[in-house]
């Protein structure tokens, strides 16, 4: 093959002028088999006996080769010169830091120094901070930030003028005033918790006038007080202090007065009873009782309720039950208790305390 293009190139050379005589552009030559003459015929054919031989005509890609293997490493080349140091610190630069060239920032001034001379010195730095721009236009307000802590409470303020005095309020109802034995000294008017003519306390006051024959009702002293049973006899019953008109404010003194009146045994002669005992109360009666009157009774049962409620605290009363004069029934009459404020029937032969009242 080696032989066959020197010839090829040899007879090229030799000519003239090659023309292109195939489709693919290619030149056409003629090789003779026995002499290997090389021969341009012109034409799209060869003479026989001649070998075709087309140049330059372009062949169909071929496959890529297999990469080749990675070259020796070249040789460092030679080091550049040094570049310029941006320096930083929070005072302004000393001769002895950086070399030519360099630049320094002051972090706290913010100036700008650089670049350094050649002969060490630094160059007056440059602020890098700009004048103060116009404002701007003003945002629009944010929501409102949540309510802070309350601050502490500043000093008073000055005393504001007095006012005009106001309209005259109008008047209470005035205390009943009574007359004669039930003044103490000068003292003819009382209110609830005083103390009443017969050295005990007053527990009830009719401001508004709705008991006739009496404005004022007045428990015993302390030292007055007895424990007793309501009557001995449990087989009786009294109508007369039987029933609801028996309860009622004021029916105290016409309950006793019918108990004492009453000529069953169970009453008359009963010395233990609790209206007897009232009845007789004076001082002295019993021993121990001290008192400046002796028109005393049995209060009813409303009038006992209103010396519990009135007298809440005062007055040396026990947590226990005290008769009223009225009666439940043949075996039992009415109490009050005098802790929880209830009001209880029980049985007339029991032994409870006894607080009588009078009315003035």
């Amino acid at each position: 093959m080696l032989f066959i293009l020197t010839l090829i190139v040899g007879s090229v050379g030799a000519q003239a002028t090659v023309r292109i005589n195939t489709a693919s552009g290619g030149y056409l030559v003629c090789v003779n088999s026995k002499t290997k003459v090389v021969t341009n015929p012109g034409t799209s054919t060869c003479p026989k006996g001649n070998k075709k031989l087309v140049l330059g005509a372009q062949g169909v890609a071929g496959a890529n080769g297999l990469t080749g293997a990675a070259g020796l490493p070249g040789k460092d080349g030679a080091a550049g010169k040094d570049g310029k140091t941006l320096w930083n610190g929070v005072k302004d630069p000393e001769s002895t830091w950086g070399a030519p060239g360099d630049m320094f920032i002051n972090s706290v001034t913010k100036t700008l120094f650089g670049p350094k001379n050649l002969d060490g010195s630094w160059p007056a730095g440059v602020s890098m901070v700009g004048p103060p721009g116009a404002a701007g236009v003003a945002g629009p307000a944010g929501p409102s930030g949540p309510q802070g802590p309350g601050g502490g409470s500043g000093p008073a303020g000055a005393t504001g003028a007095t006012g005009a005095t106001g309209a005259t309020g109008a008047s209470g109802v005035a205390a009943p005033i009574v007359t004669g034995a039930n003044c103490i000294g000068t003292k003819c008017t009382y209110k609830i918790g005083d103390t009443g003519p017969g050295g005990g306390i007053i527990f009830f006051v009719d401001y508004n006038d709705q008991y006739p024959g009496f404005n004022y009702l007045e428990a015993a002293p302390q030292s007055c007080e007895a424990q007793t049973t309501w009557s001995s006899d449990t087989t009786h019953s009294l109508l007369a202090v039987n029933g609801w008109a028996a309860r009622a404010v004021g029916s105290g003194q016409a309950n006793t007065t019918a108990m004492l009146a009453n000529g069953a045994t169970s009453y008359v002669g009963d010395t233990s009873g609790a209206a007897k005992y009232s009845d007789a109360l004076a001082s002295g009666v019993p021993e121990g009782c001290v008192t400046s009157k002796d028109d005393w009774f049995l209060g009813s049962l409303g009038e006992m309720k209103l010396m519990y409620d009135n007298l809440l605290g005062v007055g040396g009363f026990v947590e226990n039950f005290y008769w009223s004069s009225t009666e439940g029934g043949t075996g039992i009459a009415w109490t009050q208790y005098f802790d929880g404020g209830y009001q209880y029937s029980r049985s007339k032969f029991l032994t409870y305390y006894v607080r009588p009242v009078r009315a003035f």
